[in-house]
């Protein structure tokens, strides 16, 4: 039981780490995201007020689509 919670854990750690390395080569490229065509954005004189849900969507959908390929290459 430990052993496979350790390996999950490394498994998600590896992820984070790409992600990571990612956002980090490629963040000006990827400044369209959060930016899309229904998030929400209030400004107020103290208030911002954020709600990114076309790019949730738009995240959801992907990372939807990659966890149905890597059950499908699992299976």
């Amino acid at each position: 039981m430990m052993q496979q919670t350790g390996k999950y854990i490394i498994i998600i750690g590896g992820i984070l780490v790409v992600i990571g390395v990612v956002l980090f080569f490629l963040g000006n490229k990827l400044s369209w995201f959060g930016n899309l065509p229904g998030d929400i954005r209030i400004r107020r004189e103290n208030f911002v007020f954020y709600a990114p849900i076309t790019s949730m969507i738009l995240l959801s959908i992907a990372l939807s689509f990659l966890v149905w390929i890597i059950s499908r290459i699992r299976f």
